[in-house]
């Protein structure tokens, strides 16, 4: 595993069209750990993803990874660098879990070097750290929810990638399957991966996440640890909604007790 990367935002300004979404926004991840961005819908947290994978040009300021505008950086060496699961991830009918982990390697292939056992090996461990060997020959659609998404975040490990993205990795799945990615989301952190993840359940970012990215109206108002980002003024803020904070008993994080409208 290479060395984890330092991904940051400087200055960083997005819009979709004439709208402007993101306006001057700063936000580093922590490298080696778990982030969770966070907020009400429409407040600008999958554009910000999106920005910071090179896949939304920026109006003002600048995505920088080790220091360097990801603009500069040539398509090939930001894929061997920087994963990305979007929200809505669709592959081809009869396609297997390996024929898509497999997909995972193709920064890595060009006209002098075709698939190799590095390759082999790669698919392998995603395999692995998904829990699927098992699964590898099984179609995608014969899979559960929860087993298919650890197929496409095994394709971002196929990668071989410091640096992960995922945008609401856990949206329609069941508690149990939720379980499941989030399982697997820190067994790659531990494994020395950077992690960035759109989520919108507030408790599941301060339970699993190392950083929290709190948004709302295309702007950050509160980032670091959740157990001393999150307060019940800043859970009204987000959501409009008053709570009382109470700490989780296994791991301290902040869990909220007795939601009610504001």
């Amino acid at each position: 595993m290479n060395a984890p990367q330092r991904l940051q935002a400087a200055s960083l300004s997005l819009s979709h069209g004439r709208t402007p979404i993101i306006e001057d926004l700063a936000v580093e991840l922590p490298p080696g750990r778990v982030t969770a961005i966070v907020g009400p819908n429409g407040c600008g947290k999958s554009t910000l993803l999106a920005g910071l994978a090179r896949l939304h040009a920026p109006d003002r300021g600048a995505v920088l990874l080790d220091g360097r505008d990801i603009r500069r950086l040539p398509a090939r060496e930001l894929a061997r660098r920087l994963a990305l699961l979007p929200q809505e991830a669709t592959a081809p009918e009869g396609l297997t879990v390996g024929d898509l982990i497999r997909f995972g390697r193709q920064p890595h292939q060009g006209w002098l070097r075709q698939w190799s056992e590095e390759d082999r090996q790669a698919v392998a461990e995603a395999l692995a750290a998904a829990g699927l060997e098992a699964l590898a020959e099984r179609p995608l659609e014969a899979l559960s929810g929860g087993q298919r998404q650890r197929a496409w975040i095994a394709m971002t490990i196929a990668q071989r990638t410091p640096l992960l993205l995922l945008d609401e990795p856990t949206s329609a799945l069941d508690l149990g399957h939720q379980l499941e990615v989030f399982e697997l989301v820190r067994r790659l952190a531990a494994d020395g991966r950077t992690l960035a993840l759109v989520l919108h359940d507030l408790a599941s970012a301060c339970r699993y996440a190392d950083h929290l990215v709190a948004m709302r109206d295309g702007r950050v108002v509160a980032q670091g640890p959740p157990a001393e980002v999150v307060t019940e003024a800043l859970v009204h803020e987000l959501y409009g909604v008053a709570c009382t904070l109470v700490p989780d008993p296994a791991t301290g994080a902040p869990l909220l007790a007795d939601l009610r409208r504001a």
